[in-house]
C-alpha cells in the first residue's frame, strides 16, 4: 500500500463514522479510497493519473487506455493492461445511506445467465465478487468462453466496479498487480447531486489515446 487513509488512527470520531459507512468488514481499510480520505499531495503526486472521477496509479509496465463512446465522445471506463491481463474501472453514484453492490451484483449475475453463461459468487479481497464465464464470439465467428472477475466496492456515495480480464481472471499470481491497482484507486465523487447509478464523469488526460467502444 502506498498510502493510508487520512486520519485513520488520529480521530476516533472520524473512525467511527467511517466504520458505519463502510460496514463491519471495512474492506476499504487499505483502499480504494475516497478523495476526502487522502491528503492533497497524494492526489497530485507525479505517479498518479487524474482521470476526473478516478485517480489511478498503475503498476510498472501497465498501459492505460480509455473506453470512449464513438457517438457521444463520453469516456465510459478506464482500462489498465499488463501483459495478457486487463483491468476495467468504472465508478457510479450511490445513495449516502447504503451501498448498491449487492443489488448490482445480482443484476450482473442475471445478465450472465441470460447470455448462456454462469456467475459464481466468491469471497475475495474486497468482499463478495463474481466470477463470470460467458460465451463470446471472436472476429472469425468462433464461440469461446470468456472468464472475468467482477469486483464491486461500495464507498461514500459511490460504487467502484472493477472487472479483471485475461490471465489475471483465472490465475491468482497474475491477479496481484490488478488487486494492488484497485487498492490504490482514489474516487473523486464531488458534492454535486447525481442520480443513483449515474456514471461518475471521467475525462481524458493530456496525450491519452482513447479506446473506442460501441457500448452504450
Amino acid at each position: 500500500m502506498i498510502f493510508r487513509r487520512k486520519g485513520k488512527n488520529d480521530d476516533p470520531a472520524t473512525n467511527d463514522a467511517a466504520t458505519e459507512e463502510s460496514g463491519p468488514a471495512d474492506v476499504r481499510a487499505e483502499g480504494p479510497f475516497d478523495s476526502t480520505e487522502v491528503d492533497a499531495d497524494v492526489l497530485e503526486a507525479e505517479d498518479r493519473i487524474d482521470l476526473g472521477a478516478l485517480v489511478v496509479n498503475g503498476m510498472p509496465g501497465m498501459e492505460l487506455g480509455l473506453q470512449v463512446d464513438e457517438q457521444s465522445g463520453v469516456v465510459q471506463a478506464v482500462l489498465l493492461m499488463l501483459e495478457d491481463s486487463a483491468l476495467e474501472l468504472r465508478a457510479f453514484a450511490a445513495p449516502r445511506s447504503s451501498g448498491i453492490w449487492d443489488e448490482v451484483r445480482r443484476e450482473i449475475a442475471a445478465e450472465a445467465s441470460r447470455m448462456g453463461g454462469t456467475a459464481t459468487e466468491n469471497d475475495g479481497q474486497f468482499g463478495t465478487e463474481l466470477v463470470l464465464v460467458v460465451p463470446v464470439e471472436d472476429p472469425e465467428g468462433q464461440i469461446f468462453s470468456q472468464t472475468s472477475r467482477v469486483i464491486g466496492v461500495d464507498g461514500p456515495r459511490w460504487l467502484l466496479r472493477a472487472t479483471v480480464l485475461g490471465r489475471a481472471a483465472v490465475e491468482p499470481d497474475a491477479a496481484l498487480p490488478m488487486e494492488e491497482t484497485i487498492r490504490n484507486v482514489v474516487v473523486v465523487r464531488g458534492d454535486e447531486p447525481m442520480a443513483v447509478r449515474e456514471s461518475l464523469p471521467l475525462r481524458l488526460p493530456p496525450g491519452a489515446q482513447p479506446t473506442p467502444t460501441e457500448e452504450a
